[in-house]
């Protein structure tokens, strides 16, 4: 497993530097998926475009998305679209500065407030583990907190609300360890100084 030093551009204090346009690519461990995102990176802001493609035997679909983290490291918009043999799919999520989720199929956008959720997860795509991680500073102190995250599964683009735990194991010089919890999983993630995901025990590392 190769760290992506490239992705690491933060100060002596750990402040993000000015943001420049990066690429990081994770493969997935059990199933034959590749997770490739272009991203500029920002204090806790963040805008991402990538793409996910997964081969395995019992389910083929590829996934593109757009996601957008404002200066508070709160989510604004999440644009996704799913691709099978059988159909395409779009969803577009969005929160506005009072607080309130728009979610979008096409066909005209649906209110909802997931419970105060700044917060979104599309279902094995790691990147979004770095948005909580990083809003939280959770990647450089210690910290504990459960959260409600909008979560979006794939290929379908069902969405419902979820309760997630972060909580910093270890932090070090060049990579620190956070713990994750939903429902009955729990897995310790890898994470760089800028907060992404190097290893992801069981779903993806970076390559």
């Amino acid at each position: 497993m190769n760290s992506f030093n490239t992705a690491e551009r933060v100060t002596q204090t750990g402040e993000a530097r000015s943001p420049s346009a990066q690429i990081v690519t994770w493969q997935g461990y059990d199933v034959p998926r590749l997770e490739q995102v272009r991203f500029l990176l920002s204090e806790r802001k963040l805008r991402a475009s990538g793409r996910i493609v997964t081969a395995g035997p019992e389910e083929q679909f590829s996934g593109s998305f757009e996601v957008s983290v404002g200066e508070t490291g709160n989510v604004t918009r999440l644009l996704l679209r799913t691709a099978t043999v059988s159909e395409e799919r779009q969803i577009s999520v969005s929160r506005s500065s009072e607080g309130a989720w728009l979610v979008d199929y096409g066909q005209g956008a649906e209110r909802a407030d997931f419970d105060g959720a700044v917060d979104v997860d599309v279902q094995s795509a790691v990147l979004f583990n770095a948005i909580p991680v990083r809003r939280l500073n959770l990647q450089l102190e210690p910290g504990e907190h459960e959260l409600p995250v909008v979560y979006v599964t794939l290929p379908d683009l069902s969405v419902r609300l979820v309760r997630q735990k972060y909580r910093t194991v270890s932090v070090g010089e060049e990579h620190s360890v956070v713990s994750f919890e939903s429902g009955d999983f729990q897995q310790d993630i890898t994470v760089d100084r800028t907060g992404l995901v190097v290893d992801y025990p069981g779903i993806a590392y970076r390559i």
